[in-house]
């Protein structure tokens, strides 16, 4: 069976890019300039208001991968490392190239992509009429086709939540989070024009995806 692990990194729009009505609709529940504040950060939460600036999938079998990542205004030419391949190129372009690539497998892997990234892929390729090629939210239940491991390691909601980076540690994988990055800092990396350091930070997260997978199915999964 070919099977592919993938993730995906976004930021949120420019809020003072907004018109007025949504401004006021995006603060609407907001009662002080803190909260103010916080809904502004969410931004890049909802694919309404955000967009995807990096998408990385790794066959697991082999090891090998590639990143699609937005670098605008940036030279930046194609390169591999370590087995991934990072390619710059616009939105809509990395979302086109991610439906062709998903296409060719038969089981993919994610981490909390059934409430985040799968949907977030969907409706953001609505956004900018791209047309997907297959479905990437079938039946829950099932792992024939989609394995989310939040899912399967909290035996789908029996259990506390906890995030990529902890599993890894409790599990003492390799692959832990990139030093000093966080997804809360892709916004202010992206903004600072550090485009490939976002990409490797992609890269490692899908890495430590498919570690954490190869633990589940050969000492958890039933």
């Amino acid at each position: 069976m070919s099977r592919i692990v993938f993730d995906i990194e976004t930021i949120g729009v420019d809020f003072d890019g907004l018109s007025a009505e949504e401004q006021k609709y995006i603060l609407k529940d907001s009662e002080d300039e803190k909260k103010n504040q916080e809904a502004k950060d969410r931004l890049g939460l909802s694919p309404l208001t955000g967009e995807v600036v990096a998408i990385c999938l790794l066959n697991p079998d082999t090891n090998k991968g590639r990143v699609y990542f937005q670098a605008p205004g940036a030279k930046i030419k194609p390169t591999i490392e370590d087995g991934i391949e990072y390619l710059p190129m616009a939105e809509k372009e990395l979302l086109e190239q991610f439906w062709q690539e998903i296409k060719n497998y038969d089981q993919y892997i994610t981490f909390n992509g059934r409430k985040f990234d799968c949907p977030f892929l969907a409706l953001r390729s609505g956004a900018l009429k791209v047309r997907p090629t297959r479905n990437i939210m079938p039946y829950r239940y099932s792992d024939k086709e989609h394995i989310d491991l939040l899912d399967q390691l909290t035996f789908y909601d029996a259990f506390r939540k906890f995030s990529l980076d902890f599993y890894c540690r409790s599990f003492k994988l390799k692959s832990v989070k990139t030093e000093g990055m966080s997804g809360d800092k892709v916004q202010e990396y992206f903004k600072k024009g550090k485009y490939l350091e976002i990409a490797k930070y992609c890269a490692d997260d899908v890495k430590a995806t498919a570690e954490l997978f190869e633990r589940w199915e050969k000492y958890i999964r039933i």
